[in-house]
């Protein structure tokens, strides 16, 4: 299995709205593939986390890597599985599901520091999206069995930026969190397929799973490639997805888990100053696309680069 075929698996005509036979049948096809990987369902009674809210049947898909020392509070590995109405949600998210997928397969055979939790979270697309019903609200508040070291949340990860020069750029916020985590960042290796663009959480709001860690001072890290011309429609497809990149992506978060594994945090959550790591990237990576397209730039404090983001708000239509 590959992570297009995962993607062609679950991103087809049916949806995966909640209640609905596509939400089904996606919640078969990952739990048939975890059943043939080397992973333990992270609750005892299995991979299904069933819950029910508001007279409605949801259901979490939580399994698990063993660390060489499961004392330690492990990490999560965070996606959601479900879909807006009945769209396909290639990028939105299955693509995320697939890398997820693939790093389950993977990560056994390099079994990290901690145990690694692997979640497929049911009911993050409206209207359940921040309220009671949200499936990583509820594993965090009812399913959750133990401390959460870190948790990665991807979202919206399969396809280019569209912005000329920056689309095999993937966006991570949340090294705020920790300065463990800004640590982590620039020491570790990046996959050849993408480059990395750290930013604060605060320029693109609570947009997917990671809401309930930074809600409860948990350190996250989310990764996304920000929206696109096909977000919340019909032609959010297989088709449409860079899927050298996505893999990129899953290597990327592979050794990401390893080297989160392998630190303790610091443990003052949004405690430190990221504003120079952030300077770092942006004029690796943004000032030589604005050279380009003939623009000077100086970005040397905080307020540049608030206003230098009201920018890519705009290019990417945020």
């Amino acid at each position: 299995m590959g992570i297009e075929t995962d993607v062609k698996a679950l991103a087809t005509d049916l949806g995966r709205a909640v209640g609905t036979e596509g939400h089904e049948a996606a919640r078969d096809y990952i739990l048939g593939r975890l059943e043939s990987l080397m992973v333990e369902p992270y609750l005892p009674e299995g991979f299904e986390a069933a819950y029910r809210h508001g007279g409605q049947d949801f259901c979490n898909i939580l399994a698990q890597v063993t660390g060489s020392d499961p004392s330690l509070t492990p990490v999560l590995l965070g996606a959601h599985y479900d879909t807006c109405d009945s769209l396909p949600g290639a990028d939105d998210n299955a693509a995320a599901v697939a890398v997820l997928l693939d790093v389950a397969a993977q990560m056994p055979h390099e079994q990290p520091e901690r145990s690694v939790i692997l979640a497929f979270f049911d009911a993050e697309e409206p209207p359940n999206f921040l309220s009671p019903s949200m499936g990583s609200i509820r594993f965090f508040e009812d399913q959750r069995i133990s401390d959460i070291h870190c948790a990665v949340i991807m979202d919206l990860v399969g396809h280019d930026v569209p912005v000329p020069g920056l689309e095999d750029v993937l966006f991570v916020t949340g090294m705020e969190t920790d300065s463990v985590l800004g640590e982590v960042i620039q020491s570790c290796k990046v996959d050849e397929a993408i480059r990395v663009l750290p930013t604060l959480n605060r320029y693109v709001g609570d947009m997917s799973d990671h809401h309930i860690f930074r809600a409860n001072e948990v350190p996250y890290l989310f990764l996304s490639c920000g929206m696109w011309a096909h977000y919340h429609q019909d032609t959010d497809t297989p088709e449409r997805l860079n899927y050298t990149k996505t893999e990129g992506v899953a290597r990327y978060l592979s050794t990401l888990a390893g080297a989160i594994s392998s630190k303790e945090m610091a443990g003052e959550f949004e405690g430190y100053d990221t504003t120079e790591i952030e300077l770092g990237y942006i004029r690796e990576l943004l000032l030589p696309v604005a050279a380009g397209m003939g623009f000077t730039l100086e970005v040397e404090t905080r307020k540049d680069i608030d206003w230098l983001v009201d920018i890519m708000r705009v290019q990417l239509g945020i």
